[in-house]
C-alpha cells in the first residue's frame, strides 16, 4: 500500500486513463484533472501543434512542469499522458504523492480502440502496430515499476460498470493522507 494525499492513474494511449479517471473520481468525491487536457489549456494549443513547434522534448518539459503543479496538490485525481513515467523525476513524483493505478492494455486494444484517431503524434507512424509495440516495449516496465494497483489488460465492457468495481477496490487498497496542514 503507498499511503498518499492523491490518485494518479497511468498506462498507454488508448487505455481508458481519462474514461474511468473521471468516472472514479466522481465516485471517490475528487475533482478530476486530465494532464493532456491541462497542457492544451495552459499553451492554448493542441498536442499535435506542441510537437510540431518544440519536438517531442518540448512537449516532455511542458508536460513535467504540470504535472509538478498537480502532483503539489492534494486530494485530486490526475490521468497522466501515457509518457509521464518517462522521466525517472516524474515517476518518483507520481509514486511519493499519489496512489498510482496503472491501466494496462494490450497492443490490440490499443489498435481498436485508436483506430479512428489521428491526432496522436506518437501514432504518426506507417505501422502503427510496431510503433505501439516499441513504446509498449518501453514503458510497460516504468508503470509497472511505480504502479500500486493494476487493473489487468481486458477491462472491457460498460465504463460506469468497470468504474464502479475499479473504484471500489481503490477504496480497500488506497489509504488516502490527509490535506497537507491538517490535523488529524
Amino acid at each position: 500500500m503507498n499511503p498518499a494525499p492523491n490518485l494518479f492513474f497511468i498506462g498507454p494511449m488508448g487505455a481508458g486513463k481519462s474514461t474511468l479517471g473521471k468516472r472514479v473520481a466522481q465516485a471517490l468525491d475528487l475533482p478530476f484533472f486530465d494532464l493532456d487536457h491541462e497542457i492544451q489549456a495552459q499553451c492554448g494549443a493542441d498536442i499535435p501543434l506542441i510537437f510540431d513547434i518544440e519536438g517531442e522534448c518540448g512537449f516532455r518539459r511542458r508536460e513535467s512542469a504540470l504535472l509538478a503543479d498537480y502532483a503539489a496538490r492534494d486530494g485530486i485525481v490526475l490521468a497522466t499522458g501515457g509518457g509521464a513515467v518517462l522521466a525517472d523525476a516524474n515517476r518518483r513524483m507520481l509514486h511519493a504523492r499519489g496512489f498510482v493505478v496503472y491501466l494496462e492494455t494490450t497492443v490490440d486494444e490499443q489498435l481498436e480502440r485508436l483506430a479512428r484517431d489521428r491526432k496522436r503524434p506518437l501514432l504518426a507512424a506507417p505501422d502503427r502496430r510496431e510503433r505501439l509495440l516499441a513504446l509498449a516495449a518501453q514503458r510497460d516496465p516504468l508503470y509497472r515499476e511505480i504502479a500500486d494497483f493494476t487493473l489487468a489488460a481486458g477491462h472491457r465492457g460498460n465504463a460506469d460498470a468497470i468504474a464502479q468495481r475499479l473504484s471500489a477496490q481503490i477504496a480497500h487498497a488506497w489509504q488516502r493522507l490527509p490535506a497537507a496542514g491538517c490535523a488529524t
